[in-house]
Parts: structure tokens; sequence; C-alpha cells
């Protein structure tokens, strides 16, 4: 059997996403799930993601026809290892479950096919510690919602070969993705890292009382945020100033969040049972506040930033 495909171990909303982005890189892209309805169901949100581009003009008809034909599923772990050309693993995030993956994926591999994860918060290093072939393991975060999103962050385990890591990012930059290697194994990646220090002092704002949610994510949807596309942070410093910034940093960092643990008002909605959207309250109340209307917003924003950085 010929190795020609990339293998996507997953079937969820991560999986589906990626496996879009690589068919239509033209890439033979197979959906591995031990179960068939769910690996189906995945193929048929591929196919969603995959129309989503077409129909906001991101991807041409003959590209979107091609993308289908090149989506398959398997539910035969070996039969599928057997055509893999690169294998991102996207379940959920459990770690035992996705050490027990990679164990056997890499017993079935030749040992310069890379195995990558889709991890957002684990370790690629813990992931990969029962492999044998440690060196060709990395992981490859695609960020939400994947099919729209360019970002993905390429991360070094410990034992991670630099020339896999590289392979990897070329082969992603050829997919029409935005990677950047991050080349220490750190919880939080490198985007994340920096969102959760806005979301630490966004948290902070609202404890304290200088402002409600809704003026706090309005601050960082209509001002940072808007221009955050064309115009990246360390692009801001010295746009402005080394000088100016570290002025600003004397004055306002000794007055802003620097807690190491999640905060007492995330702790008190946990207990109240006020979990976000899942249980239609958290900060807002969304009995009153229609998310699916916001995710519709939320892509059609991405798909015209997209637009303008194409």
């Amino acid at each position: 059997m010929n190795r020609d495909a990339v293998v996507i171990a997953g079937s969820g909303m991560m999986g589906s996403g990626i496996a879009a982005v690589s068919a239509l890189a033209g890439e033979k892209t197979i959906m591995l799930d031990v179960d068939a309805d769910r690996a189906k169901s995945g193929i048929e949100l591929a196919k969603e993601h995959i129309k989503e581009r077409l129909d906001n003009g991101l991807t041409s008809q003959q590209q979107a026809d091609c993308a289908n034909d090149l989506l398959s599923y398997d539910c035969n772990l070996e039969e599928a290892m057997a055509r893999a050309t690169l294998v991102i693993e996207a379940v959920y995030e459990d770690l035992g479950l996705k050490q027990e993956i990679f164990e056997k994926i890499d017993s079935m591999l030749p040992k310069e096919i890379p195995i990558a994860s889709n991890t957002s918060g684990l370790r690629i290093t813990d992931i990969s510690s029962r492999t044998i072939y440690t060196e060709r393991t990395l992981t490859a975060h695609f960020w939400f919602p994947a099919h729209l999103v360019p970002l993905v962050e390429v991360v070094m385990g410990d034992k991670t070969d630099e020339n896999v890591a590289i392979m990897v990012k070329e082969r992603l930059t050829d997919w029409g993705k935005a990677p950047v290697l991050v080349r220490k194994d750190l919880p939080g990646q490198l985007a994340n890292r920096i969102l959760q220090a806005v979301i630490r002092e966004a948290v902070n704002i609202v404890e304290m009382g200088l402002a409600t949610p809704e003026d706090v994510d309005t601050a960082v949807k209509m001002g940072m945020g808007i221009r955050f596309p064309a115009w990246g942070p360390l692009e801001h410093v010295d746009g402005v100033g080394v000088d100016l910034c570290c002025s600003v940093q004397d004055s306002v960092l000794p007055v802003i969040s620097s807690r190491h643990d999640a905060s007492p008002l995330f702790r008190e909605l946990v207990e109240k049972g006020e979990l976000g959207y899942k249980t239609k309250k958290g900060f807002y109340d969304w009995t009153k506040k229609d998310m699916e209307s916001l995710a519709k917003k939320r892509n059609e924003f991405i798909i015209h930033a997209l637009k303008k950085l194409i």
C-alpha cells in the first residue's frame, strides 16, 4: 500500500477543520475514528467547512470539488497508518488517551513519518513519553476555527528533532497556514500565553469594578484587537518607541494582576454552575444573547480579514 495520505486521528470539531485544511491543500486526507458514524459526521462537517470557504470566495469551485473528493475515513488503525505521510492527533484533551494513541501509532510507522498533536494545553514531551522514536513527535496546534484561522503553533518537545519541526512547518506553510515555531515545550505554547495574560487582566478589571464585561470586550474588540491582524504587539512597541513602552510598563505593571492561579471570580462562577454558554449563564446571560449569531459574526470578520491578508 502506498504512503499517500495525511491521517487525522479524531473526527470532532478540530479534527474536521484540520481535515478540511489538508484536503484543500490537495492532500489525500483520512479521518481516523473507531466509530464509523462519528467518522462520517466528521467528514460531513469537514465538507461544510470547505463550503463555507467556497461561499465566501476563499476557495474556488474546482478546489472545493477536489478537496471533497480527497476526504475519506477509516476505522482501522493499521490500514490508515499504512498510508500515512503525516499524522495529526486531534482527540480531546486527555493525557492518558493521547499517550495511548501516540504509543500505538509510533509502533506502526517508519521513524521518518512525523506524528503531531493538536493539543492546546498539554506538553508534547508528556504526550510522547511512551514512544520509541520521540524525535519525530511534535505539537501542531491549529487555532479554532481551523479552516479559517491561519495560525498553527509548531511546538518542539524536549526530544524533538528540529529538522522534523522545520519540515512540518514548511508543509503547513504550503497548506496556506501561518505556522510559528515554538522551540520550548512550555504550558500555553505561544499564543495561549498571550491570550491568558489578556484574560487575566480582563477578569481582574471586572473584579475590581472598573468596567462591565460588555465594556471590557468592547475595549478589546474595538481597540487593540481590531488592529492586531496588521499590527502585532512588538510592532506596536517599535512603532511607538521602546522608551515610551518602557515608561508605560513602569507605571502600569505594578497595578495590574500578577496572579499565578485562576481568579476568585472564575472559581465563584464554577461553584455556582455558571459556566458560560453551555449553562446559558457566565459573564453574560446567554438566554438574552445569541451565540450562533455571534459565532457567525466572528467567522465573517475572520473571512473579511483573510481577504485583506491574502
